[in-house]
């Protein structure tokens, strides 16, 4: 016990707990919110609660662990990360199961549910900042050998997604996240333009032959009225959602009380529609301070990563940072416009959301807790 407090002290003292404290913060007001949505189902909310209170305490633990090993050494074996990602992408194709939303982005054993695309995440921010500081530190970054590289990276690890999870979702997540590290690397513009122009080609393709039916008529639909004349099909999900927002006004119905969140008008109103049932039940304040908390958590993430003075860490730093933002925005809009499913950070039900931002914050937290004399001293630079 003597030994264990000093090293307590000094975790707390050298740890982002700003960082934490808030992930804490918007977990707990998730796990409230989830216990008020699924207070109406058969089963009750007490499973729902009780799995998401153990996946806070995994992610605990996991935000201490990733503080306390060195990003370097998961960045030195970069090969191994890239390897069991593809690894565990591939493996949906033979043990991958359907989720509400249609994809095939869930491996489940023992009635435990496990979303790859979510803990891979991680590990492709790590090896792309890894990637890129190295072009950018003994290479050229912006030759064409480089960007290359880097594009070949990317378009394997999208791909895959698309492949394997059929998750549109996640994969423009991903996409993201490599625009942002590419951008805060020191990517010259004019590579954006052509990435842009490549992309509006590749359209077509991704179109016939990539996107099911489904998610073509969920892009559709809000803009051609005869896929849904009588909005019951694709369109019930978001109008459903536009109620429940409009209701809520300034302060909310209050929670358990609200007239969509309480009933099966809102599919997956604990998961991808959490944000409806906050908008419902706690109204517009309540709203507004689940997007001022996450705000806070990026503009953290974005602070640590600029004084890191290192170029992996800073872009592990806004990888992270982009993470949040582009969830956040896709599933926030999703609630009024089309549907493409993804968890709201923190505060959607699912273990794997959960516990992989924690591990996601216990990176950033990790380069605040070894700043760069240090870092270099370990390793001889």
């Amino acid at each position: 016990m003597k030994k264990l407090l000093p090293l307590l002290r000094d975790f707390v003292r050298r740890a982002d707990m700003f960082l934490f404290t808030m992930s804490v913060i918007c977990a707990v007001y998730g796990i409230i919110v989830i216990a008020s949505a699924t207070q109406s189902y058969a089963n009750g909310s007490a499973q729902y609660v009780i799995v998401q209170t153990l996946a806070l305490g995994l992610g605990v633990l996991l935000f201490i662990a990733m503080t306390v090993i060195d990003v370097d050494i998961f960045a030195q074996h970069w090969a191994w990360l890239y390897g069991l990602s593809a690894a565990l992408l591939i493996s949906l194709i033979f043990f991958g199961a359907q989720s509400d939303t249609g994809n095939n982005g869930w491996l489940r054993f023992f009635g435990i549910g496990i979303q790859p695309t979510e803990i891979v995440k991680i590990a492709f921010i790590i090896v792309m900042a890894k990637q890129l500081s190295y072009l950018k530190e003994y290479k050229n970054l912006n030759s064409v050998t480089s960007i290359a590289q880097i594009v070949v990276h990317f378009v394997l690890m999208f791909g895959l997604i698309l492949v394997t999870a059929q998750d549109l979702g996640s994969a423009l997540v991903y996409f993201f996240i490599f625009a942002v590290m590419m951008f805060m690397a020191g990517v010259r513009i004019y590579w954006f333009i052509i990435g842009l122009a490549a992309l509006a080609g590749m359209v077509p393709i991704l179109w016939t032959y990539f996107l099911e039916d489904y998610q073509k008529d969920r892009i559709l639909a809000p803009y051609d009225s005869s896929i849904d004349p009588d909005n019951t099909g694709i369109n019930w999900q978001q109008n459903q959602s536009k109620i429940a927002l409009a209701s809520g006004q300034l302060t909310g119905t209050g929670l358990g009380e609200g007239t969509q969140s309480q009933s099966t008008a809102i599919p997956g109103k604990h998961t991808d529609f959490i944000f409806a049932v906050v908008g419902e039940e706690l109204g517009m304040i309540g709203a507004c301070l689940v997007l001022l908390l996450l705000m806070i958590i990026v503009i953290r993430c974005i602070q640590v990563g600029l004084r890191s003075g290192n170029t992996m860490s800073m872009l592990v730093c806004f990888g992270v940072a982009a993470t949040v933002v582009f969830q956040t925005f896709e599933n926030v809009g999703m609630c009024i416009a089309p549907v493409i499913g993804i968890t709201l950070p923190f505060f959607s039900y699912g273990g794997s959301s959960l516990f992989s931002m924690f591990a996601a914050m216990g990176l950033v937290s990790g380069i605040k807790y070894r700043p760069k004399p240090t870092r270099a001293s370990l390793y001889g630079r």
